[in-house]
Parts: structure tokens; sequence; C-alpha cells
């Protein structure tokens, strides 16, 4: 069996939306492919479960009533193209300036 990577599509700061449910939110972290627990995984609906082996984000995530981290397949990603911040309040812990539709990371504190 041919071995191949798979590259993220999207990249820390950008904001990005679900493709099926209603939030959005901003990339901290991303993981090669599947990195969480067989419970969570299985925890997904089965006609709903993402491949394991694609990119899956974190995500300091958004609805119009909460805030919270999501952990989301890039196939159920798609970028979010408002222009409109993020208002999670952990944020500010990794990002700084929001410009052009995107979060850059904090420089080190001094």
């Amino acid at each position: 069996m041919l071995s191949h990577s798979r590259h993220a599509k999207y990249s820390l700061g950008q904001v990005v939306r679900h493709r099926n449910r209603p939030f959005r939110g901003v990339i901290f972290d991303v993981d090669p492919e599947f990195a969480n627990t067989e419970e969570w995984y299985e925890s997904i609906p089965e006609d709903a479960r993402p491949a394991k082996d694609q990119p899956f984000y974190h995500l300091f995530a958004e609805t119009e009533a909460t805030y919270y981290v999501a952990y989301v397949s890039e196939q159920n990603l798609e970028l979010d193209v408002s222009g409109e911040p993020v208002d999670h309040p952990e944020l500010a812990d990794v990002f700084g300036a929001f410009e052009d539709g995107r979060y850059f990371l904090a420089g080190p504190v001094n």
C-alpha cells in the first residue's frame, strides 16, 4: 500500500465554519490525522463519522449562545468568508491581531 502524507488545508489563525452545524471558530492546533479518543469517535452517529486519515482541527468555537473548544475533521470545515472576528474568550491567550479575516499568533511575552 502506498503511503502519502496529508497536508492540512487550513492553518493556525484561520476562521472556519462547520459545513453542517451552526458554529464557526479559529484554528489553534492541527492533528495530521485523528488523535482523539475512541469513545469520542464512537459518540458520532455512524452515518456522520468522518474518516480518521485526514487532518483534524482544534478550534476556539462559538455559536450564537456559547463558546467552547471543538475538534473537527477537515471534510466538515470550510473557510469563513464573513470577515467577522470570533469573540471566544480564550483567543487572546494564543492570538494577537485580527487582520484580513484571520488571526495572527501573539508574540512572546517579555
